[in-house]
This record gives C-alpha cells, structure tokens and sequence, in this order.
C-alpha cells in the first residue's frame, strides 16, 4: 500500500545493527534487524531473483531499485509508473504500474511489455500487488490507493490474469484488497485488506478460480486501536504468512495463529525472502530498507 510520499534524499551504505527480535514460536530463532539503507520516499514491492538480487520500488520517487548480492544498490528502471509491488518470473520482473497497468521488464531492464492494461474497456485503478502461480498466470489486487477519482474501475478488487492474457475479476467485496499470495502447493490463495482487520483465504480451484473467502485470522492491534488492517505479505516453505502491518510483520501460520511480531524502526510496506541462502528476509519499511535473517527460507515461486 502506498498513501503518502516522502521527500527523497541522498542515501548511505552503512549497515546499522538496531535490535535482536525473540524467537518465533514453531519457526526458531531469528537475526538482528538490520537497516540497509535510508533516506527513500516510500519503499515498496520487494521481490528476488535467483541469482541473488532484490529488486525493490520508490513510490514517490517514480523508480525500481536493485540490490546486488554485494550490497550495492543502483537505479534499475526509472520512470517506473509508480510501481508497487514485484515479482520474479523466468528472467523478467513483473510489475504492478500504479499509474493503471500491469507490466513486465527483462531483468536487464530494456523491454518493457504491458501485460494488463484494461478490464472492460476502462483502465485499471492502480495496481498493488500479485502472485503468479505454475501455470503461467498471474493474480493481482487493485485498489484505491493513488488511483484517479472517481476510480476507473468503480470498485475495488482482485483479478486474474491466464496464460490466454484474459482479465477475470475475482474479488470485489473486499474494502482496500491490498497484499496477495499462495500457499507453497498453490491450494490457497491468501488477500491482505488495509482497511479490514482480519486476513482472507480462498480455495483455487483451478487456474484463475477461487471458492468462498474465509477469515484466518484477525491482526494483532496497535494499543487503542481496532481497524488497522495488513499491507504486502510472504510466505516461507512451510506455508507461514509474515504480513506487514502497523505493529511490524505478523507471523502467522496456515491455521491461523499469530506466531509472533517481528518489530522494526518503521511501519513495514513489504517483504519477500531472499540472500544466499532464502533465508534473509527483506522488508521495506516507509523510507528504509531493512533486513533480519530467519531460521526458516522463503518458498521459492516457479520462475523466480
């Protein structure tokens, strides 16, 4: 989700060691937050590649960054069309193009092809965030955030994209679908709400089709609150959710419990496994990017 822009400013390498986060309950022990750079307008979309890169957007700042497995971190696509969120797929980055479409980019960053750019006639209200799954296609969520008013769409939901590129909406009685993901054997397919309290489930039942939402939880609340919803969201081989929220990213395991809140110096966008060896995950984080390594590694998507 992006909702506000920060003023960009110059950034610096060094690698700030913040704080040790407590164990997680049925995952193990977990590394010290660490802050990796600063000084962004709004992090965003973090994906990475199979050679050990992670690609991460700006918002406000119009751009995708990539990280190197060195460290180094260098424009890799600008203008972006305000790009969200990301996702790795036989050598090219999808994207979601909050300016109204749905896109890819060789990872050399020189082809550019629209793979969504309209249902029904109309453009898209901005794109946030997919998954794709084995069979080549691709579900994203499209809500509110920097869309046009009166939104193109006239609502804001879920869809899907086939191998055949035709768009289906899935989903359009969620307020803010936001954050999107499957389960490792792609049995489920979780939506993350910004501005519902609790995390939804479907069972696919076929490229592109879903059964009847179901709550797997609530989100832990900040004191004094009791609406805050989730953002972006991964998953790790044993199917927990780390969801970005308010409070940090929830752990939460596929029945539904909270295993535990990993807190970090800014409210988290993001987050997506990656580093040698999956086990590094990554969080973007407002105007930082962060990083804290795990016992457990990420599940790896076919293409990635």
């Amino acid at each position: 989700m992006y909702k506000s822009a920060f003023a960009a400013g110059i950034f610096c390498l060094t690698i700030i060691s913040l704080c040790f986060a407590e164990p997680i309950a049925g995952i193990g022990p977990i590394g010290e937050v660490r802050t990796l750079q600063k000084d962004f307008g709004f992090t965003e979309g973090a994906a990475s590649d199979g050679a050990g890169n992670l690609y991460f957007t700006d918002i406000p700042n119009n751009r995708i960054y990539r990280r190197t497995p060195d460290g180094k971190i260098a424009v890799f696509l600008e203008p972006s069309g305000h790009t969200n969120g990301t996702m790795v797929r036989d050598d090219r980055l999808l994207i979601c193009q909050m300016d109204g479409q749905l896109a890819s980019v060789s990872l050399s960053g020189d082809d550019l092809q629209v793979l969504a750019g309209k249902y029904k006639n109309e453009r898209f209200n901005a794109p946030n965030d997919l998954v794709c799954d084995h069979f080549g296609g691709v579900y994203f969520t499209d809500p509110r955030y920097r869309a046009p008013t009166p939104w193109p769409q006239k609502i804001e939901a879920v869809y899907y994209l086939s191998t055949d590129n035709v768009v289906t909406r899935l989903i359009d009685d969620i307020i803010a679908p936001n954050g999107v993901i499957l389960s490792p054997d792609e049995k489920t397919l979780y939506v993350v709400p910004s501005m519902e309290t609790k995390l939804y489930a479907y069972d696919v039942l076929g490229p592109g089709k879903i059964g009847e939402k179901r709550v797997v939880c609530q989100f832990r609340q900040p004191e004094g609150e009791d609406n805050q919803g989730g953002d972006g969201l991964t998953i790790d081989e044993h199917g927990n959710l780390y969801v970005t929220t308010k409070l940090g990213v929830q752990v939460i395991s596929p029945k539904g419990e909270i295993l535990g809140i990993i807190e970090f110096p800014e409210h988290p966008a993001n987050a997506t496994f990656g580093g040698p060896k999956g086990k590094t995950l990554f969080v973007t984080a407002r105007t930082g990017l962060y990083s804290v390594e795990m016992s457990v590694r990420g599940h790896q998507f076919p293409g990635e």
